[in-house]
């Protein structure tokens, strides 16, 4: 049972990090995929997708306030 579960472990692919970026942002992540994604993936995918998540909402934030102004 074991050598089945390492094999289901695979590290997550672009949609799933970004899936999973949204869901946290919008805090709806479920604890099953919270769970998956610390057991499975990089940090370091996860940090990036966060910082690029962030920038994007800043740059959006911006760009509606100067179309109002």
């Amino acid at each position: 049972m074991q050598d089945n579960k390492q094999q289901d472990r695979r590290p997550p692919g672009l949609m799933s990090v970004i899936q999973s970026t949204l869901a946290a942002a919008f805090g709806v992540q479920s604890n099953k995929k919270r769970e998956k994604d610390f057991s499975d993936g990089k940090p370091s995918q996860f940090i990036i997708a966060g910082i690029v998540f962030t920038a994007l909402f800043v740059l959006t934030l911006l760009a509606i306030v100067n179309t109002v102004i």
